[in-house]
Order: structure tokens, then C-alpha cells, then sequence
């Protein structure tokens, strides 16, 4: 199943979606998801006292990043500045969780902050086509 045929099915949509929003939204999803996981696996690292930053990175990064997906999906009526801020929050929220990711020599930090990187590059996108 594809988050952009879900959105395009919506009959204020008429089966045309903005495709960069909905692949800000995919990204979004994925993102929460690997954000929460990396939180996970920082807490199972032998210095987990070396992780505490980055566990709240992670986990700040992954909730904003699941409103985001969730306020982006929603497209009765109109409302664009509230899905534009959500957005432009995620953005935020994956730059800082990127860049604190990138200080530590885990895959799983790596993977994380390539996530985010690629997120927040989607969300900007997204907002460009708004």
C-alpha cells in the first residue's frame, strides 16, 4: 500500500496529491519508526550514560516526526499553516537528531541520522510545494 494512493483517493484531492508531501509523509513514518529504534539501541550500549543525549534526540525526533506524518495525511478542509509548522518542526527535530546521531560510532546512530537527513530534506521539499 502506498501513502500517496491513500492520499490521492481522498475526494478532496480528486486524485491529484502533492507527491512531495506525500513523500515527506512516507519519510515521516519511517522515520519515527527508526528514530524509536535507535533510542532503543542506544539504551542497550555498554556506556548508555554516553547516550542520554542521544536517546532524547531520538525519541523527541520520533514523536514530532508521527504528528508530523499524521497532521500531513489530513486533507478535509483547509488548514495549510498548521501542516506547514508541523513540518517545518520536523525538520527541526531531524536536523538536531541527525547531527547528534553523527557524533557517536554506532550503525545504528548512522542509519538513524541518514534518516532523519533524508527526512528533513523531504519536508523541505514539501514545503516548497505548498
Amino acid at each position: 500500500m502506498s501513502i500517496a494512493k491513500m492520499i490521492a483517493a481522498h475526494p478532496d484531492v480528486a486524485g491529484k496529491p502533492n507527491e512531495p508531501l506525500a513523500l515527506a509523509v512516507r519519510h515521516a513514518m519511517f522515520c519515527s519508526a527508526i528514530c524509536t529504534s535507535c533510542a532503543d539501541a542506544c539504551l542497550a550500549e555498554k556506556h548508555v550514560e554516553r547516550m542520554r543525549q542521544c536517546i532524547r534526540a531520538c525519541l523527541d525526533c520520533a514523536d514530532i516526526c508521527e504528528a508530523a506524518y499524521k497532521v500531513a495525511t489530513r486533507r478535509t478542509g483547509s488548514n495549510e499553516i498548521v501542516p506547514e509548522e508541523m513540518l517545518q518542526l520536523c525538520i527541526t527535530a531531524c536536523d538536531i537528531c541527525a547531527e547528534e546521531c553523527a557524533r557517536h560510532d554506532h550503525e545504528h546512530c548512522r542509519l538513524c541520522a541518514e534518516m532523519c537527513r533524508e527526512t528533513a530534506r523531504d519536508c523541505r521539499a514539501a514545503i516548497d510545494a505548498m
